[in-house]
C-alpha cells in the first residue's frame, strides 16, 4: 500500500499534511521551503551512523587505537546487539526499489512518481542536469530526505520487499542496512582512523570485543582500498589524510557495519583523477558485496562503474522524473528517448 508521511525525526509527533481523497497524496505539502533544495540540507554526513560489511579474517592483530572519551571502549550496553564475531555475508545481495516516489520541500514539489528498482550486486547510476532531484532521491532511499524541515514524500522504498518507512521500521535500521557516502568527504577530524571505522558500531549497536574491531578495521580498509596506505598510522587523525583517503575512509566506515546497500552521492567530484580511479576500482570490487546507488555528473564514469542508469530530468518548472533507465550500454549508445540521447552526447545539462 502506498502511504503518504510527512516526514520528521524519531522524538517528533507525527504531522501529516491533508490528503487528497482520490490520489491518496498530500493535498498541500508545508509552506516555507525554499525552490533551491541545497539550501536547506544540513551538513549531515557527521550526525547519520556510519554503515558498512565485512570480509575475509585478518592474518594479525592491529594495535588497537584509543577510542575518545565520549566513545566507551565497550560497546555491548547499546541496543540492539549485533555481534561482529558472528556476522557473515552469506545470505543473498539485496534488492531496492522505489515505488511511485514523489517529493515535496513545503509546496514546492520536486519529484513526480519515480519507480526505479536497483538490482542486487549492481551498480546503478542515476544522471540529469543540476536540481533534476536525483540526490534528493537518493537521501529518501535511507530516510534523510526527513531530516529537511518541512519535507513530505509520497510512496514506497522497499528493501528486500519491506518497505523502510513502515512505522514499525526503525530508522536506525533504515541508516545501519543503507549506508551513504556524500559528495565531500566527512571523517571525524579528531578521532584517529582507526575509531573513524569503528564509530559506527556503538552508533547502531554492535558487540565487538577488542580482537573483533581489529579485525574489522582491517577488512573494512580492505574493502575499501586504504589498508595498505594506513596500516602503520592507524592511531593518526583521519582528518590529516589526503581528500581521496578521506573519502575512502568514510567508505571504509560506511562498510563496518555491513550495510545492504550503499548510497554514494557524486563520492568524486571532489577528487583528482587518481583518487577517482581507486575509488572506482573499488566500486567494483564492493558490488561483489552490496549493491551500490550512485548520483554522478560524469557521464564517462557512469559508464565505467555502471551496470544499470536512470536519467532524471525536471523542465519548465515540473519536477523531477525519470525520462528511461535501463542498461547502462544501451542507454548511452541506443536510448530510447531524444531527450536521453542529446543529454549523456552534453547537448546539454
Amino acid at each position: 500500500m502506498t502511504t503518504t508521511r510527512e516526514t520528521m525525526n524519531d522524538d517528533a509527533d507525527v504531522v501529516r499534511p491533508p490528503i487528497d481523497s482520490v490520489s491518496g497524496r498530500p493535498d498541500r505539502a508545508p509552506d516555507g521551503a525554499p525552490d533551491d533544495v541545497t539550501e536547506v540540507l544540513p551538513a549531515v554526513g557527521a550526525l547519520a551512523p556510519p554503515l558498512g560489511l565485512t570480509a575475509a579474517p585478518m592474518s594479525a592483530p592491529l594495535v588497537p587505537g584509543e577510542l575518545p572519551t565520549a566513545m566507551s571502549d565497550d560497546v555491548t550496553e547499546c541496543l540492539p546487539h549485533t555481534s561482529v564475531a558472528t556476522a557473515s555475508r552469506s545470505e543473498p545481495l539485496s534488492v531496492l526499489e522505489a515505488r511511485g516516489i514523489s517529493a515535496w520541500f513545503g509546496s514546492h514539489k520536486v519529484l513526480e512518481e519515480v519507480s526505479l528498482t536497483m538490482q542486487a550486486g549492481k551498480v546503478t547510476a542515476l544522471i540529469g542536469p543540476s536540481g533534476c532531484g536525483k540526490s534528493t532521491f537518493l537521501r529518501i532511499l535511507n530516510r534523510m530526505h526527513e531530516l529537511v524541515p518541512s519535507a513530505s514524500l509520497a510512496g514506497e522504498v522497499l528493501l528486500d520487499g519491506d518497505d523502510i518507512y513502515d512505522r514499525d521500521k526503525k530508522l536506525q535500521d533504515a541508516r545501519r542496512h543503507i549506508g551513504m557516502v556524500f559528495q565531500k568527504p566527512n571523517p571525524f577530524p579528531a578521532m584517529s582512523i582507526y575509531d573513524n571505522v569503528v564509530s559506527g558500531l556503538k552508533l547502531t549497536g554492535v558487540r565487538a570485543s577488542r580482537s573483533d574491531k581489529d579485525g574489522l578495521v582491517e577488512r573494512s580498509l580492505t574493502a575499501a582500498g586504504l589498508w595498505k596506505e594506513v596500516k602503520d598510522r592507524l592511531k593518526q587523525p583521519g582528518g590529516g589524510l589526503s581528500g581521496g583517503q578521506q573519502q575512502r575512509l568514510c567508505i571504509a566506515r560506511s562498510l563496518a557495519v555491513r550495510p545492504k546497500v550503499l548510497l554514494m552521492d557524486e563520492p568524486c567530484s571532489a577528487l583528482d583523477p587518481t583518487s577517482t580511479r581507486v575509488i572506482e576500482e573499488t566500486m567494483t570490487e564492493l558490488q561483489k558485496e552490496v549493491t551500490i546507488v550512485i548520483v554522478t555528473h560524469n557521464m564517462q564514469q557512469a559508464q565505467r562503474v555502471s551496470q544499470h542508469t536512470a536519467f532524471f530530468l525536471a523542465s519548465l518548472g515540473t519536477p523531477g522524473a525519470i525520462v528511461e533507465h535501463g542498461d547502462t550500454d544501451a542507454m548511452f549508445s541506443e536510448p530510447q528517448d531524444e531527450r536521453t540521447w542529446d543529454y549523456v552526447n552534453g547537448r546539454f545539462g
